[in-house]
Order: structure tokens, then sequence, then C-alpha cells
């Protein structure tokens, strides 16, 4: 009986499955690296504020602490915000004809707060408590980047879960003594040092490496 399928039909099918695995892991290749992209999970971009307001030059310049402005980061899950008046605590008496901070003057005279755009905003299904964070020896930097340095505030990290993973699987690679945890210029030690400090204030600190789901899905 004469084959009704020449030969090389055979290495064509074999070409054609093999490559179009090799299609198919090379498109989920790319996918990967795209997700895991600034592109994709706008780190680094600047988002529209209603006054460009400079962390380089108030915490890294003139040295304000943080909690001068988030006033309820040690004790609440929420950093807060400044109201308009801690603004114009200084701005009453300084830079007060500057055309770059009259929505800050309109926004005291006005009793509106300013309408200011979430950097890093997680999703509604995720729960955050800066302040266990805080009290636990996590500083400030470890997630929000040196943000001492930054003229606009950026995203510094990608926000996704294996990235918060990272931290609560090995806490003795991130944490710090409390009395560092509001120094914007703070720099770990290297290498073993790090793992050393870690594992004596993760002892210290009574710090759990928590991975249950609902730690942070409430």
């Amino acid at each position: 009986m004469a084959q009704t399928f020449h030969r090389s039909t055979n290495l064509l099918a074999r070409v054609s499955i093999f490559g179009g695995l090799l299609i198919l892991g090379g498109l989920a290749f790319a996918l990967y690296e795209i997700a895991l992209s600034p592109w994709y999970t706008e780190q680094y971009a600047v988002r529209q504020q209603p006054v460009p307001f400079s962390h380089r030059h108030h915490a890294g310049e003139l040295g304000i602490d943080c909690r001068y402005c988030h006033t309820s980061v040690e004790k609440s899950s929420f950093a807060g915000l400044p109201p308009t008046q801690t603004c114009m605590t200084c701005h009453s008496q300084i830079w007060t004809n500057s055309s770059m901070l009259e929505p800050v003057r309109a926004s005291y005279r006005d009793n509106v707060s300013l309408a200011w755009t979430r950097v890093n905003a997680l999703p509604d299904f995720v729960y955050f408590d800066h302040s266990i964070h805080i009290s636990k020896g996590i500083g400030c930097t470890t997630c929000h980047g040196s943000v001492a340095s930054m003229a606009l505030t950026y995203r510094r990290g990608t926000l996704y879960m294996s990235w918060c993973l990272n931290c609560h699987r090995q806490p003795e690679k991130y944490v710090r003594p409390r009395s560092e945890v509001f120094n914007p210029f703070y720099r770990p030690p290297s290498g073993e040092e790090q793992l050393a400090l870690g594992r004596k204030l993760v002892k210290e600190y009574k710090i759990q490496t928590l991975q249950y789901c609902d730690t942070c899905h409430r």
C-alpha cells in the first residue's frame, strides 16, 4: 500500500511541535520579563503632583525627619500625608511669593486639602501596617528607596507579593537598629556583618517570618 504522506512529513511534524513549544516558551518568558520591567510595574515613574515636592531638598539637604510630615507612621497602618498647615509652618515665612507654591497657599486660604497622588499605592485587597514594620526595625528606605536623593518621588519597589516575601522570609537581611529606622542615609553592613546583626535584631525584636495568606490579605 502506498504511503499517504512523504517520509519528510514526520520531520516536519516534529519541527512544528518542538518549534511551537519553543515559541510558547519564548512568549511566556517575554511576558514574565515584561511583568517585572519598570514599564509595567511603574517603578521610577514620577507621579504628577499638585506641587513638585522634593524629598531630596527637605529630607536630604535640610534634614527634616520623616515623622514631621508623616505623623502617624509610628502608630497607624497609614503613614499619613501632611496637612497644608504643616507646609505653611515654614512657607508662611520663606518662599512666600513663589508661584510654584501657590497651590499650597490657596489650599491654606480656602481650607481645601491638596490632592496628593499616592506613589506607593497598594491594591484594596492588601493590608499593610506601617507601625508594625517601624517597630520591628524596618527602615523607611528599605521599602521606599533612597528618598533623600529623590528630587521628585518615585516608586522604588515593584510592590509585588514576591517583593514583600523576600523580607518576610529572611528579615535578617533587611532589619536595622530602631535608632536608624528614620535615617535616610543609613547604609547597612555588607554580607556576613548584616546577617550577624540581623539575626541578633530578629531575636531582640521578636520578629516572626510571617508568610500566612491572612497576614496581608484580610
